[in-house]
């Protein structure tokens, strides 16, 4: 191989991997959508700004990640900060609801578009604020859930199904109360 060859070959090789321009492009970009998975991972409008901040350090200073695969790991960023800030724990119950399954989370969507409440996320227990935003909202798998917050893949489908179960009891009230609006205002 020659010399230009070879220099060639380490211009694409390096080319493939993301700069700090495009992580830069990928916040500048994405920052709306970023911070919200931030603030929805903290609860904290400061909180979430502080691994905003951190998440775009780290992406810019530290590892080599493939250009394709740049905004996942900016959200991984994000997500190992908030981690690291809350240290989320999940909590052992034996309830009956460990083995559920909700097969139709859209039915506990409460507007339109298949979204869920803000304040009823918010509102959900640490843990399983992150299992769910991790696992239904960034579509983590239970494995990767488990290894960044440090438990078992049944902790995961546990803290998933007392979410969801929140989730559900949540828009419950929330359509009951709205029924009660409507009964008391004719």
């Amino acid at each position: 191989m020659t010399e230009p060859d070879h220099i060639q070959g380490r211009e694409e090789q390096a080319n493939q991997y993301a700069s700090r321009e495009d992580f830069h492009t990928i916040f500048s970009e994405h920052l709306t959508e970023l911070y919200q998975l931030s603030f929805l991972l903290t609860r904290d409008p400061a909180m979430a700004e502080r691994c905003l901040v951190s998440g775009i350090e780290d992406c810019v200073t530290e590892n080599r990640v493939f250009r394709e695969w740049a905004r996942s790991w900016a959200k991984r960023a994000i997500v190992q900060n908030a981690i690291r800030e809350l240290k989320p724990r999940p909590s052992h119950s034996n309830s009956p609801l460990s083995g559920a399954i909700f097969a139709d989370i859209d039915q506990l969507s409460s507007g339109p578009g298949g979204h869920f409440a803000l304040d009823a996320v918010l509102a959900l227990e640490d843990f399983e604020r992150f299992v769910f935003v991790m696992s239904v909202l960034e579509l983590y798998s239970e494995h990767e859930c488990g290894l960044l917050l440090g438990c078992s893949a049944r902790d995961i489908r546990e803290g998933r199904t007392r979410a969801l179960k929140e989730l559900a009891d949540s828009h419950h009230m929330e359509s009951s109360d709205n029924r009660l609006v409507v009964q008391e205002t004719k």
